[in-house]
């Protein structure tokens, strides 16, 4: 009876290596992308030709840079971060939640003025612009300006302008740019701020004129890794993202496109 012990665990053991390995197959490769909203339908594009040159799923939480940010902070699953400003990368940096080494910048932007499709023609925007009569008796639609990327930038470009004064008690702030996108393209607000790739997005809006970039800060798009999620397959989406299939998507949504083909 004791002869036939070390076949039995033999088999066992197999049939146990066997499940472990079928278990293991079976779990499709994960990336989790924490990104700024107006980087969706360029990561949208960049998901899928990424998913199907390497069969890693990956999923995107979208939302302001500043939630994200301090989501992260509290410790939310994120294998990557991509902000539409330095300074939300700055403080992950500061308290050590990002890999340093993996960081460069990936994208840049541009800040526009919108208006409902065929409402107004495109004009300079400069100290001259008449926007309290241009809102008429709408509110200014603008991501928080205090907090979330596209409302700080315009923030500072109204204030460089001489019009922030003027128009501050009639912003109608949201919690990120695209919510602001859909103010303007539902006629709930006259004019709002958002970036120029989320024009390309909504149909239903028109640019009136573009902020000159001296205006404000650089619209640059930061990446990294977070710090100690060790994910081979976030490797493997950050390096994509050099590549000539990222950036092509990137340019098609209305981006610059900042870092070298890797």
């Amino acid at each position: 009876m004791l002869g036939f012990l070390p076949k039995i665990c033999f088999r066992g053991c197999a049939i146990g290596v066997m499940v472990s390995l079928f278990l293991m197959m079976s779990v499709q490769a994960e990336v989790t992308v924490f990104a700024a909203v107006s980087m969706k339908n360029a990561l949208e594009e960049i998901s899928q030709s990424f998913q199907e040159a390497t069969g890693v799923e990956v999923t995107v939480s979208l939302a302001g840079s500043s939630i994200l940010a301090r989501q992260i902070e509290h410790g939310a699953p994120a294998d990557l971060f991509i902000s539409a400003h330095v300074a939300w990368m700055d403080r992950l940096a500061e308290r050590g939640l990002i890999d340093d080494q993996s960081r460069f910048d990936l994208a840049g932007n541009s800040l526009v003025l919108i208006a409902p499709a065929g409402v107004w023609a495109p004009r300079d925007l400069d100290a001259t612009l008449p926007l309290p009569s241009m809102l008429g008796n709408g509110p200014l639609a603008m991501a928080l300006v205090d907090a979330v990327p596209a409302g700080m930038y315009g923030k500072a470009a109204l204030k460089a302008l001489g019009l922030w004064q003027s128009v501050y008690v009639r912003v109608a702030q949201t919690d990120n740019v695209r919510s602001a996108l859909a103010l303007v393209a539902r006629r709930e607000a006259p004019l709002g701020i958002v970036y120029a790739s989320d024009v390309l997005a909504e149909p239903e809006v028109n640019v009136v004129g573009r902020f000159d970039e001296s205006l404000h800060p650089s619209i640059v798009y930061p990446v990294a890794l977070i710090a100690g999620q060790n994910n081979p397959d976030a490797l493997l989406l950050l390096a994509y993202l050099r590549g000539a299939q990222a950036h092509r998507a990137l340019r098609k949504q209305g981006f610059k496109v900042m870092a070298a083909d890797g």
